[in-house]
């Protein structure tokens, strides 16, 4: 059965080595069962309901990959779209989450109409890579800031905005030996790096009395908090059309490069160079985002923690199966998650920060009209809090840039449209 729904002897693979690669990618990714629910209780969800909503999205998301696409891809609510929705959707912008999640299924829809009607090539086409990157390294900083207030390294500073925490605390501290624990076994290609350096500093939390925990397994809690709570009507007003825009936007970028990334490593392209099956890739994943924002958590996404299942031989959808059983095994361990201080998560986002920032390196530094936006664009998301403020001025300074230096051949019809579009948001409706 399983060599008829996946083919796997015409990938070159075999059960045994689905199900180790499976594995490898679960334990790659694993620490947003962690992360997740903690950021989503920043915007009033109950942690609870967040951490049964983010293992319930992951496994349906990697199961429809699975089965459908039949691609060793793994999904899991995304890292940075987490943070825009609490950080920025509900604390700065003011929106319920019921709003904000409602914004996240309306972005997930489109998202399936665009896969669907082939748009998606258009818009990636028109958007210059520079751009993309700096989009990708300036959630990345989001990510740093949040992670260093999270563990006590950075405060807030009435004269200055920021300064340095106390470090004589315990709390920055220990998030400063996690992340050190996560990059030294990263750099030797430990598997599972990211949620090894969580529990390390969970144990230390635990044995100094620094967090409790209730126990290591039990009943999942209850998802009733968050089921079908998104409200669809709020999102629709018109302040809220940058929201979507911005959780599309990312979220189109963000999927389009794991896919085609993990796929070119698998060695899973044909001869153009192209992905088969890409429209049912795509289709996959918008249909996780919007049962994720049902479920009560952002936007599902693919990760590309799972070239670290390919490279352990995973070829076929039956690796995003295994990881699917894998996240639903996770529900029975929620008090395990509920014991996680934030300054054990903390350099989690941390290094995830450091693999965004690295895009910056296909930024030509020597050309000022690229250069400058795209700092615009990475600086302002975590200096507005906003990553729809930063996409918004990046793309904004990047067509006045080029029109006043006489490069107005380096623009596209659709950079004019999204830059004008953007002013008027920020002048009427920011």
């Amino acid at each position: 059965m399983l060599e008829k729904l996946f083919q796997l002897s015409a990938h070159g693979t075999n059960v045994r080595t689905e199900i180790i690669a499976g594995l490898t990618t679960f334990l790659t990714m694993a620490y947003i069962i962690f992360v997740n629910p903690m950021m989503m209780a920043d915007a009033g969800i109950d942690p609870g309901a967040a951490f049964v909503a983010t293992c319930l999205a992951a496994a349906i998301g990697s199961l429809i990959m699975g089965l459908w696409a039949n691609y060793p891809i793994a999904l899991a609510p995304g890292m940075g779209l987490n943070a825009f929705f609490s950080y920025t959707v509900v604390g700065s912008m003011g929106y319920s989450w019921e709003v904000a999640l409602g914004a996240v299924f309306i972005s997930g829809f489109m998202f399936f109409l665009l896969s669907i009607f082939k748009i998606r090539e258009w818009i990636i086409n028109s958007i210059p890579m520079a751009l993309r990157s700096a989009i990708a390294a300036g959630i990345g900083l989001f990510l740093a800031l949040i992670a260093l207030k999270n563990a006590g390294l950075v405060v807030d500073h009435p004269a200055t905005l920021v300064a340095l925490g106390d470090l004589t605390q315990p709390a920055p501290l220990l998030a400063a030996l996690g992340f050190a624990i996560i990059v030294a076994l990263a750099y030797r290609q430990v598997t599972g790096a990211v949620m090894i350096g969580i529990l390390v500093i969970t144990g230390i939390s635990l044995i100094t009395g620094l967090s409790q925990a209730s126990g290591i397994m039990s009943a999942p809690p209850s998802l009733a908090p968050t089921y079908m709570q998104l409200d669809i009507r709020g999102a629709l007003e018109i302040g809220m059309l940058s929201v979507i825009f911005a959780f599309l936007f990312v979220d189109l970028f963000d999927t389009s490069g794991t896919l085609i990334g993990v796929a070119q490593r698998a060695n899973l392209v044909d001869e153009d160079g192209k992905m088969p099956r890409l429209g049912r890739a795509l289709m996959a994943d918008s249909t996780a985002t919007m049962a994720g924002a049902a479920l009560g958590t952002s936007t599902t996404t693919s990760y590309i923690e799972s070239a670290a299942g390919t490279a352990a031989g995973g070829r076929t959808g039956l690796t995003a199966c295994v990881v699917a059983l894998l996240f639903l095994l996770a529900l029975f361990f929620s008090p395990l998650a509920g014991a996680v201080p934030a300054f054990a998560t903390a350099p989690a986002l941390l290094f995830v920060a450091v693999l965004m920032t690295g895009g910056l390196i296909q930024v030509n530094w020597d050309d000022l009209t690229e250069a400058a936006p795209v700092v615009i664009t990475a600086i302002m998301m975590p200096l507005t809090f906003s990553i729809a403020n930063g996409i918004a001025l990046g793309f904004i300074a990047w067509t006045v840039i080029k029109v006043f230096a006489g490069r107005w051949q380096d623009l596209n019809p659709s950079l004019y449209i999204l830059a004008g579009l953007f002013v008027i948001k920020l002048a009427l409706f920011n």
